[in-house]
């Protein structure tokens, strides 16, 4: 019997650089080698139209980027691949950041593991507010003419940041950063006030990761269950429902599946149809566990929400809400730490 024909994806061009890729992406988070499933997971996305798949060298130590190397034998060149570094990786002072020094030793550990000789997109993971920024995106743009990398990103900047990179580039004749990752659901919507309207200005791609807030958004967390998402064991207090923050996020949970359910989809649908319609987002980064959360989520591949959904979800939730502000991944540390606030 002749197999079932794969329905067109829609693709959408990655900021400035030219690659097409499609409103949803593999995040490889999750994955390590402890078993094959990640393996088939990573084939089932590809199978399903799904083109760029995105890891990092800190997720398990370097054991993500090694399943996908694996996965992606064969397969690289369907592929648009995607990593990062910055973050603590191993022991030691030096092994973190976006210094010359760091990167220049993290790319190659990346090749190594990923068993390639070049990285599509090489995300910086975090800020470094030790490191010039001169001094990274001088030693990016030093990898991208060696081949080693063709593009480069950033990861959980804010706004100012992104726009200090495009005119720093542009100062030392640097290349400039292509793309952004940042968190952004329905449940975090403050993006859509500063983070959006700068990549749009300056024509950069975005990733968004936590497209289904954590598990919030996934249709296992209702109204008068017990909470026992595989999440909620590590991070217990991010689901108590005993804490305001999170009574109002049930409450908003629940009347967002009503909305879901009035347009016939699944909670999931609705979450990820909306990260994908914003017109600043390139793609969102789903982050399956199992082959049955991978199916669940690849029914938003072909999605379009109608704008009588959307302008419902607005009322529900408005444009540019948080409702955990204090969770945000972007924020500034002046926030938190008062000695940053004053002067001595």
């Amino acid at each position: 019997m002749p197999a079932e024909p794969v329905e067109p994806v829609e693709h959408r061009t990655l900021g400035r650089t030219g690659i097409r890729i499609a409103p949803l992406a593999l995040g490889a988070m999750n994955f390590d080698g402890r078993t094959d499933e990640p393996v088939r997971i990573i084939h089932q996305a590809l199978d399903a139209g799904i083109n760029l798949v995105d890891t990092a060298d800190v997720y398990r130590q370097g054991g993500s980027e090694e399943v996908v190397g694996r996965a992606l034998r064969g397969r690289r060149d369907q592929v648009v691949l995607a990593t990062k570094a910055g973050l603590q990786i191993g022991e030691g002072a030096n092994r973190s950041g976006s210094s010359r020094r760091w990167l220049t030793r993290a790319v190659e550990a990346s090749l190594r593991r990923l068993g390639t000789d070049r990285i599509d997109l090489y995300q910086v993971h975090t800020l470094d507010r030790q490191t010039a920024p001169e001094e990274t995106l001088a030693a990016l743009t030093d990898l991208q003419r060696a081949g080693k990398i063709l593009h480069f990103g950033t990861s959980n900047h804010l706004a100012h940041h992104l726009v200090e990179a495009q005119y720093t580039a542009r100062e030392h004749g640097l290349s400039r950063p292509v793309s952004e990752q940042a968190n952004y659901s329905l449940l975090a919507r403050g993006l859509e006030r500063d983070v959006l309207p700068v990549a749009q200005q300056y024509r950069l791609g975005t990733l968004i990761w936590g497209p289904l807030s954590g598990g919030w958004l996934s249709g296992a967390i209702r109204a008068g269950q017990p909470v026992r998402t595989h999440r909620s064991q590590h991070f217990p207090a991010w689901f108590d429902l005993g804490q305001p923050v999170n009574q109002q996020r049930l409450r908003v949970v629940e009347q967002l599946a009503g909305v879901a359910e009035g347009a016939g989809l699944t909670l999931v649908q609705l979450a990820l149809g909306f990260v994908t319609a914003h017109p600043g987002v390139t793609a969102a980064i789903i982050g399956p566990r199992t082959g049955e959360h991978l199916q669940s989520q690849l029914a938003a591949l072909h999605l379009r929400l109608e704008d009588d959904v959307l302008d419902t979800i607005d009322v529900i939730i408005a444009p540019g809400t948080d409702l955990a502000p204090d969770e945000r991944y972007d924020r500034p540390p002046e926030l938190d730490d008062r000695s940053l606030r004053r002067r001595r």
